[in-house]
Order: structure tokens, then sequence, then C-alpha cells
């Protein structure tokens, strides 16, 4: 049967998995924004007030928690006074970091927050500290959040709405280290702690302020803010890239080696890692750990399929990228005590996207279905687990074969998440479920693929979908799971 083993403690609680943990990022990058959520109201594609139904119907179904917008590198180049008013009037632009192309600033913040409301979800939107001033962030909060009378608020209502929105999340700043200014901690730090001064709480919204944070192993940025600034921020933001070749050349979406596939699992796996180092960090400085560390930005980062905009960082989706969708998810709920945020890049047409539409057309990805499997464990209970895997191989080097989460509802129920990154063998898997005298029915789902990159292509929108699984036991108390190569799978087992 081999060495695997998971035991779940059903009656032992290690905290909240925070459903933020399940949210997205939308940059105006590529074909995300326009084509991919935006068509305007008069695009042959059926549309709601501009939005294409098809997506938003498919991003309903994940029940996303956060949406986060208008970037990335594109926030500190973003003035929003250019977004609002009468679209024909608004001012075209050219979108530096991303292909050169036209930005018309069609989706603006209005546009913005009724996408926020049609999907139900809260928004997320990261200001410009890189380019823009003190005084417009200022009224731009102003302008989105105060019920009373001024001119941000006037200006608000001449362009069509009286009513203020709820913000409940702000970043200030986005990858300042990097495309948001090329700044130094110190520096960045004075800056946020003047910018969040003017970002202000009216009429009972209450703003979670957001602190941009690091990239991968770079502790001293989380040092310098947690140490100046924490006592000012409500978040600190974290990102990180699965990248299996290197930033000149990442290595393609779809053609990619036994090994290729391994070390893209390898440094996935680095997340638990990552967090851990400025966990740590965040710890010694806030030991209550009041300050949520938010990774909103992560995911595969490939070469851009050939023959596309290089700028527009359109990529292809495998069962690979469904693989670090579950592993990832796996270690943030372990780290729910810290982890309060995650913002996968991003829901259309870019990086590790959920959709993909090409005209009047839209496919959903192996990752929109890990997401869709996974929403389970939003909001849920973290069980207590231990996980005893064999060793994944390769050219000397390992990494576990199987990756798992459990999760309990309020009434009961119990979600197992079970991935096998194995790209040729097996898992067999007892599964002991102690606290518990017994157990009610057993069901699962699962997401599998006989070739590593099998993906979903517009011709074929279903290759790689959930199937109903029925590759368990039960037999006196005991689960076995057998999962079959590069395969992620989630049982639900009924109190």
């Amino acid at each position: 049967m081999g060495n695997n083993m998971i035991t779940i403690h059903a009656d032992m609680t290690k905290g909240t998995i925070n459903r933020n943990i399940y949210s997205h990022f939308a940059e105006h990058l590529g074909r995300c924004i326009y084509e991919g959520i935006w068509v305007g109201e008069d695009s042959p594609i059926p549309n709601t007030n501009g939005i294409r139904n098809d997506v938003l119907e498919a991003l309903k179904g994940l029940r996303i928690p956060v949406l986060r917008w208008p970037g990335g590198c594109f926030a500190d180049d973003y003035h929003w006074m250019d977004g609002i008013g009468p679209r024909e009037n608004r001012p075209r632009m050219i979108n530096n970091h991303w292909g050169g192309v036209i930005e018309n600033n069609h989706f603006g913040t209005h546009e913005f927050l009724m996408l926020c409301e049609l999907l139900d979800c809260e928004p997320y939107i990261a200001g410009n500290v890189g380019s823009g001033t003190v005084k417009e962030m200022k009224d731009w909060v102003e302008y989105m959040t105060f019920a009373g009378e001024s001119p941000m608020a006037d200006l608000r209502r001449r362009n069509g709405r009286e009513e203020p929105w709820k913000l409940p999340y702000f970043g200030v700043g986005n990858e300042n280290w990097g495309c948001g200014g090329n700044m130094r901690p110190e520096y960045y730090s004075d800056l946020y702690r003047q910018y969040q001064s003017y970002v202000r709480n009216f009429d009972g919204n209450r703003v979670y302020k957001i602190a941009c944070g690091a990239s991968d192993y770079n502790v001293q940025w989380t040092e310098v803010m947690m140490k100046e600034s924490g006592r000012f921020m409500d978040g600190l933001s974290l990102h990180y890239y699965v990248v299996p070749g290197t930033w000149g050349d990442k290595g393609s979406a779809t053609d990619f080696t036994d090994r290729e596939w391994f070390v893209t699992l390898q440094k996935a796996l680095k997340m638990d890692e990552i967090i851990a180092m400025h966990a740590t960090v965040m710890d010694r400085y806030d030991p209550e750990k009041r300050v949520g560390l938010i990774v909103d930005e992560w995911g595969t980062w490939f070469n851009v399929e050939p023959g596309t905009n290089p700028g527009f960082l359109y990529q292809q989706n495998t069962q690979r990228d469904a693989l670090v969708a579950s592993t990832t998810l796996d270690i943030f709920h372990q780290h729910c005590d810290r982890v309060q945020m995650a913002n996968i890049a991003q829901t259309v047409n870019v990086l590790q996207a959920m959709i993909l539409t090409e005209g009047d057309k839209m496919v959903l990805t192996p990752t929109y279905h890990v997401f869709d499997m996974y929403k389970v464990h939003q909001g849920a209970s973290l069980l207590d687990m231990r996980v005893q895997s064999e060793s994944y191989e390769m050219d000397g080097e390992a990494i576990p074969q199987i990756s798992a989460t459990a999760s309990k509802q309020s009434d009961g129920t119990i979600h197992i998440g079970i991935s096998n990154l194995s790209h040729s063998s097996e898992a067999v898997i007892p599964i002991e479920l102690r606290g518990l005298l017994s157990f009610g029915a057993v069901s699962g789902k699962i997401l599998t693929t006989s070739a590593p990159n099998a993906h979903n292509t517009f011709d074929q929108p279903n290759a790689v979908a959930p199937q109903p699984y029925y590759g368990f036991q039960t037999a006196e108390g005991k689960l076995t799971a057998t999962l079959p190569p590069m395969s992620v799978v989630v049982l639900e087992v009924k109190a």
C-alpha cells in the first residue's frame, strides 16, 4: 500500500479559512478587462451594462469573495479621474506597461464597482503612489465613499451615482520596490505612512488598508515595513510567481518535459517556505497577528502563447496549472492564522486565468475547475491533519507526492482536498478520521487527465473537466482513496 497516510482530527480545528483566500485579480493588462470582461453595451456579444454575460455567469459560479483592480503595475500609472464621466469624453492614454496599446478608460471606477455588485463580491482597489499624489488618493476614496456634501461626492452624483459605495479594501501602492517606483523600503514606508493618513473612513465605511509588501524572499522589506509602519496598516502584501525557467525564458505553458512539470510543482510548494519566512518577521512585530498577510498576486508565469502580443501575458492553462492551484490553496489554508486574502493572477486571458475568451467564445480552464471544486472550503474550519507522503523523485530531487487539506462546515460536513503531484504514479492513500464515532455518505469529484499538458480549447472546451469520483473505499470506519497520476480530488464526508 505504500507509505501514504492522511490522519484527520475531525474534532480539532486550527482556525477559520478566510474565504478571501479565494479572491481574484483583474488588471488593465492585455485582454483581461477589454474583451475578457468588458465589451461595452453596444457589443454583439450578450452583455449586462457592458459586462459580457458568459464571463459574468462563470465567475458568479466561483463565489468570488474579493476582486482586486486596476493593477498591478497599471495601478501606479492610473489616474482615476480619467475613468469617470461620459465615456466619449474620457481621455485616451498609452498602456506603457502592457503592450503599448491604447487604453480608452471606458472601464473605470463606476464600471468596476458595478461589476463587483453584479458578482456580489467586495472591491479591492489599488491606489497610485508611484506617479500619483496624496490629494489624488484622498479624493478617490472620498468620491467613492462619502455620503455628505463635498466636491468629490457631488461629482459622483453628477456622474450618476447618488449613494456612496462601500470600499472594504484599499491598497496604498503596488510593487513600489519595482514598477511602482523602484523605491527602497525605508522611503516607501514613509510614503505609506503619509498616503494612508488620507485614506479616510467616511459614513461608516471602514477601509482595510493594505501596504505594499515584498516579492518572493525579500524579508528585509517586510522587516522595515513592520517595524516602521506596522501600526498604520491592516494588511501587508506578498507577491510570488511560479516560473519554471528563468525570467528571460520562462518555459512553455503547454510544451514541457516531465522535468519541467516537476520543477513547476517544486517551485509552487516553495510558497509554504516563503509565507513562513515573512510570517516569522511579522510575528516579531505583531505577535497577536492583527496584520493580515495578503498574497495579492500569485500563480504560474510562462512564456506567452506564440503569435500573441508579448505584453498581453496570454498563456494556456493545463493540468499542471490545476495542481499548482490546489497545492497553493492547501498551503494558504495551513497558514490561515496569518494569510487573510490571496488574489490569483489573473481572472481572464492573463497568466493563470480562470477563463479564456476569443471573440464571443469562452472556455473555462483547469484552474477554474479547481477553484470551483475547492470553494467548499471558503469560510470553513480548518481541521488538524497530518499528511504522510511518499516521495516524488526526479534527478536526485524529491518533493511529497501528495498534498492535502481538510475543513469542516458548520453542519459537520467534512471536505478533504487531495492532490497527486506525480506525473506517472498513482497514489493509494488510507485516510483516518479521528474524533468521529462514525461518518455518513461519502462522495467526490476528480479533475484528472491522461496527458500532463492537457488543456481546454475553444474547439474542445471540456477536455479537462471535473467528473464524479468513485476511487475510494470505506471499511471499518476507514476511508481509502486511490488517486491516478496528476489528479485533484475533493471528497465530501457527511456527518
